[in-house]
């Protein structure tokens, strides 16, 4: 079953698989968090589940004068010692369609230089390589 979160209980029954991804993310801190995410950015969680949550997902939709409208992956992680079994294929598929259905141009997402494994499952999915991501600390 895959489900967009939106009861409490169903946001914090994918925190264990979400901080795989993001363990920085306090369990204490995280509803409130997501929450927040949600009411300023529309931010929603989405997950798989087969008796415990296998696969988790963060995004939005959201528009820019150069790219129209589009859904933005900001998680997706698949449960260790589940992976490898088609639950974030799942998962990403169910984002392609939804964002289909909400009349998006485009799917984004961006995955840390380092996330070899990650890189190799997106560009099977379809997904090309268009932009270089820049930041700057500043604390």
């Amino acid at each position: 079953m895959i489900a967009i979160a939106a009861a409490d209980e169903e946001i914090l029954a994918c925190y264990e698989t979400l901080a795989e991804l993001r363990p920085h993310v306090a369990r204490a801190d995280f509803l409130p968090l997501v929450k927040r995410l949600s009411e300023r950015t529309g931010f929603r969680l989405v997950y798989l589940r087969e008796n415990e949550v296998k696969a988790v997902g963060g995004f939005r939709i959201s528009e820019w004068l150069a790219g129209g409208r589009y859904l933005e992956i900001e998680d997706l992680v698949t449960k260790s010692g589940t992976r490898s079994k088609g639950y974030g294929g799942a998962l990403f598929d169910w984002l392609v369609a939804h964002a289909r259905e909400n009349g998006c141009d485009q799917l984004r997402l961006v995955s840390h230089v380092q996330r070899f494994a990650a890189h190799r499952f997106y560009l099977r999915k379809g997904m090309i390589i268009e932009a270089h991501y820049f930041s700057m600390p500043l604390k």
